[in-house]
């Protein structure tokens, strides 16, 4: 079910049923309804049709679903500029997309206000959660002023609807489209995965709902169930909102999972509601999985994607226990829907376990890059599957195991390396509590692997010991050569290993 009848489904059938719980507040589906219909009513008020890119600043809050659907109700696109990039970065962004109109929460306002005047195509300026400034509009101001009719708008399949940006570790971000269809397919493919839901259940949205945090809320509207929305991860404060509101799933990265499991408040919080943690977003070692088995148990979910569309396979939770925790380092299978190839520098499928480049088609999967078709073709097969970038392996079972970023690869002295390998061999180490592994250069090899390591509490680990331990367990080609330690592993806010800042820092030359 598309984001605009799922909106206009809930407000009737669910009329009276808690939508959004935020900081003590309810909002129920028919009250959400009536408002997106307000800021459809309001954005068409303002001349804006169809088909125009509405850019949206926020953290997580009720306006942050609510200008979700309210904009799909529309017809408009969404495109939801990231909080932790710079004012430069989201002018970048909204250039590149020819935004419209900015709806921006209050305090942000005025770090990227210096910066509208650049932004050529920009129309209009809607601040919520605060006194709009001069030249900007008050957002519930506009809101009251506006109808609660809803206007009917049905767009196509094909239509465009949503703008996902890229990260941008290796570059400047892009827009990626989706269409009505792409976005409904990723909501209802998700909603196969999850735990059965109905008008009792309840989504903790923890993490940023401009990233994948957004994937299990449309097979949440659809049940009826409840969204509790925190403005910010913190662990303890996630655990506790699980308890209180007797949160049945979640969604977190790799990071926030590792977090709120090894937060002391793990072992005294009523966690017993929850029937799925769904985790994606980077891999996971198979320490820190064993360590929320054991605070969650066994109702771990793994989902593979991209921006450029997801989800592509999944790991079950009788995975996470099966066959001596082989499947741990596996991405799962391909979803109901999707089917996974391994393919070769010109497209060819590889044989089964032999490494390559994992090309999937998705029902979530991207219309075009925006405004870039050499961008989208390089990222296509002619079948339409995306080429990820990610390089792995299908295994006899159909299993998925990635091994790399393709632009991480290290070749030292004719050999391929693959970090993630060595990685997994280094967090194996009772010492360590993190690793990342990247390539430097080597007057003999060309490159060589690096490591960058953050201990365990109290840790105390040479670099000649774990470089005698890598080359026991990946071989003397694969070990690491040198190792800095440090207190943390740099990442993006969705707790993304920056291997690119790695290097960078670390290495020769580097600041630290």
């Amino acid at each position: 079910m598309d984001l605009a009848s799922l909106v206009r489904t809930g407000g009737t059938r669910y009329e009276r049923q808690p939508a959004i719980i935020y900081q003590g507040v309810t909002q129920s589906y028919g009250q959400v309804y009536l408002r997106s219909c307000r800021l459809d009513n309001a954005l068409a008020g303002l001349g804006v049709s169809q088909g125009e890119r509405v850019a949206t600043l926020t953290d997580n809050s009720p306006e942050a679903l609510e200008l979700v659907l309210g904009i799909a109700l529309g017809g408009y696109v969404r495109a939801s500029l990231y909080t932790h990039n710079s004012a430069e970065t989201n002018l970048y962004l909204l250039n590149t997309i020819g935004a419209s109109v900015l709806i921006v929460q209050g305090h942000y306002y005025d770090a990227i206000a210096p910066h509208l005047k650049q932004a050529v195509t920009l129309r209009h300026v809607l601040v919520f959660d605060g006194a709009a400034p001069s030249g900007a509009l008050d957002y519930e101001e506009l809101l009251a002023a506006s109808s609660e009719r809803d206007r009917g708008i049905v767009m196509p399949p094909e239509a465009p609807q949503t703008i996902r940006f890229s990260a941008g570790t290796t570059g400047k971000p892009k827009g990626i489209l989706h269409s009505v269809r792409a976005w409904t397919g990723m909501g209802t493919e998700t909603a196969i995965l999850l735990p059965e839901l109905g008008t009792s259940d309840s989504y903790l949205a923890g993490g940023p709902l401009s990233h994948a945090t957004m994937m299990p809320v449309p097979g949440v509207l659809a049940a009826g169930a409840s969204i509790v929305v925190l403005r910010a991860f913190e662990p303890g404060e996630f655990l506790a909102a699980v308890e209180r509101h007797r949160c049945t799933v979640t969604f977190g990265v790799p990071t926030m999972v590792q977090l709120a499991a090894r937060h002391p408040d793990a072992s005294t919080r009523d966690l017993s509601s929850l029937r799925a943690i769904i985790y994606g977003g980077s891999p996971m070692t198979e320490t820190a999985l064993n360590e929320a088995r054991s605070v969650f148990g066994d109702i771990m979910v793994q989902l593979y994607g991209q921006s450029e569309g997801a989800p592509a396979s999944w790991l079950r939770p009788q995975d996470h226990t099966a066959r001596d925790g082989k499947y741990l380092r596996s991405a799962g299978r391909a979803t109901a829907n999707s089917r996974i190839t391994i393919v070769d520098e010109h497209g060819a499928e590889l044989p089964q376990g032999e490494i390559g480049e994992i090309a999937f088609d998705t029902p979530g999967a991207f219309t075009e890059i925006w405004g870039d078709p050499a961008a989208t073709k390089a990222r296509k097969l002619a079948d339409g599957s995306v080429l990820s970038r990610d390089m792995g392996y299908l295994d006899e079972d159909g299993y998925l195991f990635i091994t790399d970023r393709k632009e991480d690869m290290i070749i030292s002295g004719g050999f391929n390396v693959w970090p993630a390998e060595v990685e997994n061999a280094l967090v194996a180490h009772p010492e360590v509590r993190e690793a990342s592994v990247v390539g430097i250069p080597h007057d003999k090899w060309g490159e060589t692997p690096m490591a960058l390591v953050v201990l365990a509490d109290g840790a105390n680990v040479s670099e000649d010991e774990l470089i005698a331990w890598t080359r026991d367990k990946v071989g003397p080609v694969k070990r690491v050569t040198s190792v800095r330690f440090g207190t943390e592993l740099p990442k993006s806010p969705v707790g993304k290993v920056l291997r690119r800042t790695v290097r960078d820092q670390y290495g020769p030359g580097g600041t630290e």
